[in-house]
């Protein structure tokens, strides 16, 4: 099997526990693929390789970078080595990152398109502003559901477990939302 060579470079992220991996390639086309744990990563050859490097607890997937968050176990140096070598070893015998009947969990684009209603518009504003946004310091932000004027949302890879997103969440995204969409009157985490 023939190797590519595959440019891997290392962000840091507001999250101190997380690193996030850029690649020189197209890793999803579109959303992220988020696993917390070594069984959700069953169905993604790249994360299920990455959770056998030492000290990583969660993995996220997007368009072109990978996020690792670590544990209790390990060292960031091993880590970062570990994680590093795996993406460059598995993108570079171009195998597959997830299985073909993979399906994305919390898309933010699921609901019928120009319907008007609210949950229509907080994905909106969320694929066209928010996400790209925080997709910059490697984490994902899907829509989980509204009610009773209370948006509530996933925080995925660096967002996850992140000191700042709680500011992010309420001085940010519900700023935003609450301006655009008037009857939003909170964004709230799901865990």
């Amino acid at each position: 099997m023939t190797t590519n060579n595959i440019s891997v470079s290392l962000e840091f992220t507001p999250n101190p526990n997380t690193l996030k991996y850029v690649v020189d390639s197209v890793l999803l086309e579109k959303g992220a693929a988020n696993f917390t744990t070594k069984e959700s990563a069953e169905k993604s050859p790249l994360a299920k390789r990455l959770f056998s490097v030492l000290g990583v607890s969660a993995i996220m997937i997007g368009k072109s970078f990978v996020t690792v968050t670590k544990g209790n176990e390990g060292d960031w140096e091993s880590l970062n080595r570990g994680v590093t070598e795996t993406i460059q070893d598995h993108l570079g015998k171009s195998l597959p990152i997830l299985d073909p009947d993979f399906q994305m969990g919390g898309s933010s684009s699921t609901s019928s398109a120009g319907d008007g209603s609210v949950e229509e518009k907080v994905k909106q504003i969320l694929d066209a502003e928010i996400r790209p946004a925080v997709a910059m310091d490697g984490g994902d932000i899907t829509f989980d559901r509204f009610e009773n004027g209370v948006v509530y949302l996933h925080m995925q890879g660096s967002c996850s477990g992140c000191p700042s997103s709680t500011a992010t969440l309420k001085m940010g995204i519900e700023n935003r939302l609450k301006e655009a969409i008037p009857e939003v009157v909170s964004v709230e985490a799901v865990q």
